[in-house]
């Protein structure tokens, strides 16, 4: 349960460099440990291929339900500082490439903002099966904030537009 004070967030985590396993389980932990922030829920890891960018390997992805009090500006910094800390290096990556660990806000409760490096909810997560799946196995009921279908839905439509119809 929330409090008044505090604000339901979802984050997509993902990791295709080094231990991608532990890379994801130690942001967990390093959120659990995070002040203002209380993880509620964290989804099964789901290998995926990559979407866009060089050739590199395959990603391990999730999505994690949390309860926070800090604004959403704040709470995108400390995702930041989480991902630096386990050797991300957003200046020097190739965009859309390899990373040790990316961490994207991708709603703050029913919040809404598009301003310079903060898009929630996020504009692309509905069309991202890599994000929805590990999303329909924690939120599947969770209504999208464009289309308003559940992740469930949505998900379904997708892999039926892409022949694939797990």
């Amino acid at each position: 349960m929330t409090d008044a004070s505090s604000v339901r967030a979802v984050v997509a985590l993902g990791s295709n460099v080094g231990d991608r396993a532990a890379m994801l389980e130690g942001a967990v932990a390093a959120l659990r440990d995070a002040r203002g922030v209380r993880v509620l829920g964290v989804s099964p890891w789901v290998e995926t291929e990559p979407v866009g960018g060089p050739p590199q390997p395959p990603f391990l992805n999730g999505c994690l339900e949390l309860s926070t009090a800090l604004p959403a500006r704040e709470l995108l910094r400390l995702l930041q500082e989480v991902e630096a800390r386990f050797g991300r290096d957003r200046a020097r990556e190739v965009r859309n490439g390899p990373r040790t660990l990316d961490l994207d806000l991708l709603f703050y409760g029913e919040e809404v903002h598009d301003e310079p490096g903060l898009i929630v909810p996020h504009p692309r997560v509905e069309e991202r099966v890599f994000v929805l799946e590990p999303l329909a196995a924690l939120l599947p009921d969770l209504r999208l904030p464009r289309s308003r279908k559940t992740v469930r839905e949505r998900l379904g439509e997708l892999r039926n537009a892409a022949g694939d119809g797990r």
